[in-house]
């Protein structure tokens, strides 16, 4: 067993937690009123860099622990195995609870080491906050028990720790599982290597504008921590956007719900703290120039990371229960990590409240058309849009505080979450696009009432005649779509020629417009991507397909029969095959050409394996395949193109997995137009324990090279040879065996079906040769050696099948771009930003 490496992982973990509670405590006694002693800088730094050090050292110690498979260890077992390609190994290391803690943290000392390096001034009482946030989080893996008290779960528990009660401690207490659970289906996928990351970045970076308001209210510099707080929030929008994005596509391609974004609970907890933290940045850009918004950039700032905690406990406690597909199971923290969400609330309560009276406060009424009152309003809105999100997502809660009290809860989710938060958040999003297009103008042409309304005139004219033509043209008759479309074009417009401004003056103050630019697509490609997307593969056969089933499974998907063309649409479908994803080859592989092997990751190359003229494999060559996966290929073909015409013919491959605990895994295949994404995947496939009803069928004589139907199928007898030796059964010498090899001229692909005679010990038997997906079985039933022919008995059964959905999403590629040009345009502002102050400070020094 590889006991020391485990040893070495826990005490990095204890040292890392004892040095952040060092460095904090160090920093808080350098930063306190008087004390000059450098003596305390030193250790606090030096403290840091050791907790730095030691997390690096756990992360080492637990990613060597997953990728030499050490079984030994519960987190290893529980989300890893042998056959899981290198670079899902990463995404092993966060899929459980300890894993992603540790990325949390590795990302908080990344930047807690920036900021020692570039915030001199601030240093003390930021790293104070920044380090003591650490020990908290270095205590959620702390995984030390003392008496009843259980302190954090560790990544390096032994299974024989975590799982004490298993019978094979009695009989081997050595025992080390050959192989662990593996990775959860839906996380093998490429997003989920980059996504995690991101996101956690996302986390982390909030902490970093909490860390100086706080500081700032401890220090009474009430007025100077935005300078420095301010490129740290937009670089942290940004990130944690581009993360939220990200996970967004990874449900687009993985998941087969339909859309990129179900308003589950987690997901809402993450997008909460996301618009509170773009509310704050518009504070912290008025309060530049009025001190007006002070009061809520320094709100909105704490908010944000106290909202960061609140969705921790949410997704981590286990409160969400089953309302949640992402939510992790508890394991025991909820105390902990509201312990840990409690004592930020109460310290930064305390020191708002202490603080309070030195805050200034505008003596001046904000006049109607200044940018700060526009502003102002931009921050009321995405606060309650974020407020509405939070008020919903939190009804778990509710009743778990209700229970507490003796009292029972019968508040419920909405029954139709999707629509309930939709409809909300779609008039937040009408408001935010009003205000971003005529706030613009206001900013930067410093316009009054009459030359606002005489400078908007001309984008609100090519507003309306461009809402007017799609209006017409989709034969949109919502009102709240229509003013969703009319308010975002607006937005579009009116930034659009900010940007165009900008663009002759100087470009790199149009990080701004270009945001918003973004978001008004963003929102134009939701409406279209969302509201009109439609169902394609409309049940027409007048068919149920069971009575079990849902009448939109009945009525929205398609029955496909192997080789068997069926019209959907503008398309022609026709069901390839099974296929299955072979490791070094660019596509995929149908499962009749390979041969299983006693490993199931493991399989023989029936023929050679080639693409575009060149082989990759040849026949016999032992191949290595993923067995959980079954990719489905179905041609879509255009239903008016020519038969030479290949331009309008694809392959698309859903793929399916049959989990025994989650049932059927489906997955998407997409294919992209300039228009709309084609989008399908499978609703049902034949069960693995179907059992066939085979019908048998007249028997057929044939000679060597005679042609003859079988079922719907032309075939041919090639061949009929003797056999040696037959798997599975010994010959001996008066026994004899022959293999006939049949042809079968399938539509898309020939086939061959080999039965096999036998006669052993006087006695005569078959071997019959099985087409599954042709639903066709072949049995050598007789040889006539006078006439050189042979009989042959058959027998048929339906053939392999598919139920298969097909969605068009239109205009989603504006989506997705809009999504590229709002993260592009946080990065030009946080650009910006982080200049001016380079240069503000430069000055002051």
């Amino acid at each position: 067993m590889h006991i020391l490496i485990g040893r070495c992982g826990h005490l990095f973990v204890l040292i890392s937690f004892a040095a952040a509670l060092l460095s904090a405590y160090s920093y808080f006694r350098r930063s306190a009123a008087g004390n000059t002693d450098e003596s305390w800088a030193k250790l606090a730094r030096w403290s840091f860099y050791v907790h730095a050090g030691s997390v690096i050292g756990v992360i080492v110690s637990l990613f060597s622990i997953i990728y030499n498979h050490y079984y030994e260890y519960h987190y290893a077992w529980s989300h890893s195995s042998r056959n899981l390609p290198a670079y899902y190994m990463i995404s092993c290391f966060w899929e459980g609870q300890e894993g992603s803690f540790l990325l949390w943290i590795f990302w908080h000392a990344l930047i807690g080491l920036g900021l020692i390096f570039t915030q001199k001034n601030w240093e003390a009482p930021v790293m104070t906050i920044f380090a003591l946030v650490q020990a908290f989080l270095c205590s959620m893996i702390l995984g030390v028990v003392i008496g009843d008290l259980k302190i954090g779960s560790s990544p390096f528990m032994l299974m024989r720790d975590a799982m004490p009660d298993l019978p094979v401690w009695k009989m081997k207490p050595d025992f080390i599982a050959e192989d662990g659970r593996g990775l959860n289906p839906l996380l093998q996928n490429y997003w989920m290597v980059i996504h995690p990351p991101t996101l956690f970045l996302g986390f982390a970076g909030t902490l970093v504008p909490f860390a100086f308001a706080i500081a700032g209210l401890w220090k009474k510099q009430v007025n100077e921590w935005i300078r420095p707080a301010l490129p740290w929030a937009i670089f942290t929008a940004m990130v944690l956007g581009t993360g939220i994005l990200m996970g967004g596509y990874w449900a687009y391609e993985t998941l087969n719900f339909g859309g990129y974004w179900n308003w589950d609970p987690v997901e809402n907890a993450v997008y909460i703290p996301w618009l509170i933290l773009v509310a704050s940045i518009h504070a912290m850009i008025s309060w530049r120039r009025s001190e007006a918004m002070l009061k809520a950039a320094l709100l909105l700032s704490i908010m944000s990371f106290l909202l960061i905690l609140y969705a921790t406990f949410l997704t981590r406690s286990g409160i969400l229960g089953n309302s949640s597909v992402h939510s992790f199971t508890d394991l025991g923290l909820s105390g902990q990590l509201l312990i840990y969400l409690l004592t930020f609330v109460i310290l930064a309560v305390a020191l708002l409240w202490a603080r309070w009276k030195y805050l200034p406060s505008s003596e001046k009424e904000v006049s109607v058309w200044s940018r700060e009152f526009w502003i102002f309003i931009g921050v009321i809105v995405l606060s309650l849009a974020s407020f509405q999100v939070l008020v919903t997502t939190s009804i778990p809660v509710y009743n778990a505080v209700a229970g507490l009290f003796g009292y029972k809860s019968n508040l419920a989710p909405p029954a139709d979450p999707i629509k309930h938060y939709s409809d909300w958040q779609m008039g937040f999003s009408v408001a935010i696009c009003f205000l971003s297009a005529c706030g613009q103008y206001i900013y930067w042409k410093k316009m009054q009432a009459g030359q606002l309304f005489k400078a908007l005139s001309t984008p609100l004219a090519v507003t309306l005649l461009i809402s007017t033509a799609i209006i017409l043209a989709v034969k949109m008759d919502n009102p709240a779509y229509i003013a969703l479309l009319v308010m975002s074009i607006f937005s579009l417009i009116a930034n659009g020629l900010i940007f165009l401004s900008l663009m002759r003056s100087n470009v790199k103050l149009s990080g701004g417009a270009i945001a918003h630019i973004g978001v008004a697509l963003m929102l134009i490609g939701i409406l279209f991507s969302a509201a009109y997307s439609k169902v394609v593969s409309v049940n027409s056969s007048g068919l149920i397909y069971r009575k079990e089933f849902s009448t939109e499974m009945n009525r929205d998907n398609v029955l496909l029969w192997r080789s068997t063309p069926l019209k959907m649409g503008e398309y022609t479908l026709t069901y390839k095959g099974n296929c299955a994803e072979v490791s070094g080859f660019p596509t995929f592989v149908k499962k009749e050409f390979l041969a299983h092997t006693q490993d199931p990751y493991r399989a023989v190359a029936l023929g050679e394996l080639s693409h575009n003229n060149k082989i990759y494999f040849k026949k016999g060559d032992t191949v290595r395949v993923q067995p959980e996966n079954t990719f489905y290929a179905v041609e879509f073909k255009k239903t008016d193109a020519k038969p030479d015409d290949s331009s309008g013919t694809f392959m698309m491959y859903p793929r399916a997995q049959v989990n025994p605990n989650m049932g059927l895994l489906a997955s998407p295949d997409i294919r992209h137009f300039a228009q709309a994404d084609l989008y399908t995947h499978v609703s049902s496939i034949p069960p693995e324990d179907e059992e066939r009803e085979w019908k048998e069928q007249p028997e057929i004589t044939a000679a060597i090279n005679d042609t003859f139907f079988v079922n719907d199928f032309v075939a041919q007898l090639i061949s009929v040879n003797r056999m040696e030796k037959i798997e599975g059964l010994d010959l001996g010498p008066g026994d004899a065996a022959v293999k006939a090899q049949i042809r079968i001229f399938g539509t898309d692909q020939n086939y061959i079906a080999e039965p096999i005679f036998v006669i052993k010990n006087n006695q005569v038997g078959a071997v019959p040769a099985t087409l599954t997906e042709l639903g066709l079985r072949m049995t050598l039933l007789n040889i006539d050696p006078k006439t050189g022919k042979f009989t042959f008995g058959v027998s048929t059964t339906k053939k392999d099948w598919i139920i298969l959905k097909a969605i068009q999403k239109p205009y989603i590629n504006v989506l997705w771009t809009g999504a590229i040009l709002m993260v592009l345009g946080f990065a030009m502002a946080g650009t910006r930003r982080l200049r001016e102050y380079r240069l503000t400070r430069n000055r002051e020094v």
